[in-house]
């Protein structure tokens, strides 16, 4: 199973979102061709209300230790409610261009 799929499925199965994206950006840095080393994640869940970014991000990063330490060398977290969601049209931030260098 590919790192992709695993961290997609680690998601739903911790924090029950409404909606989730997994991206792999790894092609957008300085990797070898089909890397599973940077990521992106949306989520949006209820269960991000009241909770602040930080502790949201936490959450994120306890589901995803072992990933983390295991090859996962950059994730991009944007965490949501689904009011906040709404507010932004569904439109999370592009990434930053990689400051270790382009291809």
């Amino acid at each position: 199973m590919n790192v992709q799929l695993v961290i997609e499925q680690k998601l739903i199965g911790a924090l029950s979102p409404e909606h989730i994206d997994v991206i792999n950006e790894s092609n957008n840095h300085s990797v070898p061709p089909n890397s599973e080393t940077h990521f992106k994640v949306i989520l949006v869940s209820d269960g991000f209300e009241g909770v602040r970014k930080v502790a949201r991000h936490q959450k994120v990063y306890g589901v995803l230790a072992d990933e983390l330490s295991n090859g996962v060398h950059a994730l991009a977290i944007h965490t949501y409610t689904k009011p906040e969601w709404e507010e932004i049209h569904g439109d999370a931030p592009l990434s930053p261009k990689c400051a270790g260098g382009e291809k």
